[in-house]
């Protein structure tokens, strides 16, 4: 319950800074341009960036409904009364999980190969029970919603820049203080917003598939192997861009500040599922 408030006051931090750029930027009417590119750029992300990530990762389908992820993802699903989500493996060493879709009729899970050969199959249930969370909490919409709305304000602010080098005179009278928040501060203050919107979310679906099965010692005890591997097998395909979408950090180079990191620390995740009672 503490992480959905969250996630409503940050989105909603995150749509008036959106708002303020634009009418900061053009006035009313720079307010309303902004808000329209906002829900266009967010109608796109919803319905495509599915297609889009599962090619960028050359995830491919598994049609074998014996295969044995394909047992715990209908198994979970089952469990968790939710439609059987299509199922993917990624092809690389990296041991990771991830689940996308714009709501649960039209979702996807995707395990790669590393996380198959890394855990065992509690470890690996507990795993997919967690992604099965985020497509029930619609988290992929969410994220979709936080990231499109952080890149617009990003994108308004490098027009500003754009704009205030090329301005010649028109712009020796701006205000400065006023153009140094748009171009530097707002895209920071976006960013950090939609990075505590995805800690938040990773919680909650570290809480709701523990849930799920009545059981957080799987998923406490994969998360532990999880931070290990990505040291030694970071993900070679895609971008730290995605990296909101798997379960851990499926990259080497990791944030030097938390509030810069797209998941919570790992062992007070491991924690927090430890302490769940049942």
């Amino acid at each position: 319950m503490i992480n959905q408030f969250k996630t409503i006051v940050l989105l909603g931090l995150l749509t008036a800074l959106l708002l303020w750029v634009g009418q900061l930027l053009g006035g009313i009417s720079g307010l309303y341009i902004a808000g329209v590119f906002a829900i266009l750029m967010n109608f796109g992300s919803y319905w495509f960036s599915d297609k889009i990530v599962l090619m960028m990762y050359r995830a491919k389908e598994v049609p074998d409904k014996n295969h044995p992820l394909y047992k715990i993802v209908k198994e979970v699903s089952e469990m968790a009364k939710l439609p059987m989500p299509k199922v993917y493996i990624i092809p690389t060493d990296n041991a990771n999980a991830m689940a996308t879709g714009r709501n649960p009729k039209h979702a996807a899970v995707a395990a790669t190969q590393g996380i198959l050969n890394l855990l065992n199959h509690e470890e690996l249930k507990g795993v997919i029970a967690h992604e099965i969370a985020h497509v029930r909490n619609r988290d992929i919409l969410i994220s979709t919603i936080a990231g499109t709305i952080a890149g617009v304000i990003s994108y308004i602010a490098t027009m500003a820049q754009w704009a205030a080098i090329f301005g010649g005179r028109d712009r020796e009278n701006s205000n400065v203080i006023s153009l140094i928040l748009l171009a530097i501060i707002t895209p920071l203050i976006a960013t950090i917003i939609q990075l505590a919107i995805s800690r938040s979310r990773e919680y909650m679906a570290d809480a709701t598939g523990a849930g799920i099965l009545r059981n957080g010692g799987g998923l406490a005890s994969a998360l532990g192997k999880l931070e290990n591997d990505a040291r030694k097998h970071p993900m070679r395909l895609g971008n730290q861009a995605t990296a909101h979408l798997f379960i851990t950090n499926p990259f080497k180079g990791q944030a030097f500040m938390a509030l810069l990191s797209t998941h919570p620390p790992m062992n007070e995740r491991v924690s927090r599922l430890k302490a769940m009672k049942f």
